[in-house]
């Protein structure tokens, strides 16, 4: 393979639009890896291979286990599978990175070290997108959020592209070559890891918690990497925030959070300028001339953890051109997603909820303080390096009773002791059946996990699904 120069992949970064003819131009003759096989890698190498780029693909498991490994090879794609060993890099200008490939393997370090170009399938597809950007990131709530501003946008007839870590990768947008009025994209902290000209016209952030630390070295380059988000702002730009979340808010006060219009929000109320609440109502003030409210009687999404969602998706709205009463009108009709705060079932007024996305603390404290009763709570799963003892004060407050299973129960039964009763189970069918037996009326049996769900389950999906049946089976 004969690369291009490495000035001329500089060139890439230097410009910005021109959708898939201009990719095709820019990218003709590169010689480009993509690391890690699943849908975002395999996007890329097909994006990159039909815009005449030679390409490497590469992952960590054998070929055997990966199904496209096929389709990519008829497209010349060149795989090494099973490992990294024999990657090549002394060609390659260009390493595309899959968002569940850790940023530090030593493939990644050898490339940046020879000079390669190391970004993100997002930072790629920004090079070529005409359409204003509205990207989402924060630890909870950024698929909600996605889902229900290109919902907004939807009703209000803008045509918007909704992707990113939700659906489908960005990458297939420019592909198609489309064109959207918007372009609404969920953002990782993996994502943005490597981001280095990536810039969204809104960029929301909705808050920071302890997770993935079992990926970075610690929370603050956790919540470092989270406000990359807004590095390449410029004053036209919007950073949508969550105000009420310690840490953004004392980035706020300590270094700013880039130079876009600032439109902060939060639940606390009391905003002279942005979203809060004022009674069972949104208040929403831009500037002297424009306050607007937004009624909470009738969404359909519960919790306190939503309200932060819905304003943050208002504002974004409103930014891009949507009416108040198509958010309105979407509010309403908005239920939300599965496997979140979702209820099951109500037994002998007994609300049974499944919060299996909930895969970290942050996430089961919003939870929590969005339930009003007691609570029975069923936690565990795989440990992701946070400290579970931040919840102590809402664990002794408001969980009657504590039921743990999967790796993590020793962790979570040491950082609980003393807070309350305390059940370890082997199943999650022995969870659910435990519930049952001690609820009383007014309780609320809650699957919210703080963990992953890989040491039991295929996903949080899959645990989600399984909770349901268990429920289903009282």
């Amino acid at each position: 393979m004969i690369a291009k120069k490495s000035k001329d992949i500089k060139t890439l970064f230097e410009a910005k639009g021109g959708g898939i003819s201009r990719a095709r131009e820019a990218l003709s003759g590169v010689s480009a890896l993509v690391v890690g096989i699943a849908s975002t890698g395999v996007s890329c190498a097909r994006f990159l291979r039909k815009c005449g780029a030679d390409v490497v693909a590469t992952d960590s498991r054998p070929a055997e286990e990966i199904p496209e490994v096929d389709g990519l090879k008829a497209l010349g794609v060149k795989i090494t599978a099973g490992g990294h060993e024999g990657v090549d890099l002394n060609p390659t200008g260009l390493v595309i990175v899959s968002p569940g490939v850790p940023y530090n393997i030593p493939l990644l370090a050898a490339a940046r070290q020879a000079g390669a170009h190391v970004i993100s399938d997002i930072e790629l597809a920004y090079l070529f997108i005409d359409s204003p950007i509205v990207a989402i990131a924060g630890t909870n709530g950024k698929t909600t959020t996605t889902t229900l501003i290109g919902e907004m946008l939807k009703d209000a007839g803008i045509r918007a592209f909704v992707g990113g870590n939700i659906g489908r990768p960005v990458i297939e947008f420019v592909e198609s070559d489309a064109g959207a009025a918007v372009v609404v994209l969920e953002i990782s902290s993996f994502h943005l890891e490597t981001t280095r000209t990536f810039n969204p016209h809104i960029a929301v952030l909705l808050n920071i918690t302890e997770d993935h630390l079992d990926r970075y070295d610690s929370f603050e380059h956790y919540a470092e990497t989270k406000f990359r988000l807004f590095e390449n702002h410029t004053r036209s730009d919007y950073a949508i925030v969550n105000v009420n979340d310690p840490l953004i808010a004392g980035r706020i006060r300590e270094k700013g959070i880039g130079n876009g219009s600032l439109v902060p929000f939060t639940v606390a109320g009391g905003l002279a300028e942005g979203l809060s609440l004022k009674g069972d109502a949104i208040l929403y003030r831009r500037g002297k001339e424009m306050a607007e409210v937004y009624p909470a009687a009738g969404f359909g999404l519960r919790g306190l953890h939503n309200m932060e969602n819905i304003m943050a998706s208002i504002a974004a709205a409103r930014i891009s051109g949507v009416g108040q009463e198509s958010i309105l009108r979407t509010l309403k009709g908005f239920k939300g997603l599965g496997h979140r705060m979702e209820l099951v079932r109500e037994i002998d007024g007994v609300e049974y909820v499944d919060d299996s996305k909930a895969t970290n603390i942050g996430a089961v404290m919003m939870a929590l303080k969005g339930i009003a009763g007691p609570v029975i709570l069923i936690a565990g799963g795989k440990d992701k390096g946070g400290d579970y003892r931040v919840m102590n004060e809402l664990i002794r407050k408001k969980v009657r009773l504590l039921i743990l299973l999967g790796e993590a129960r020793p962790k979570i039964r040491d950082a609980f002791s003393g807070l309350t009763d305390i059940v370890m189970v082997n199943t999650l069918k022995d969870a659910v059946r435990v519930a049952g037996s001690k609820a009383k009326p007014g309780d609320t049996v809650l699957l919210s996990p703080a963990c992953s769900s890989f040491d039991m389950f295929k996903s949080y999906k899959d645990r989600g699904e399984k909770f349901r049946q268990e429920v289903n089976s009282l």
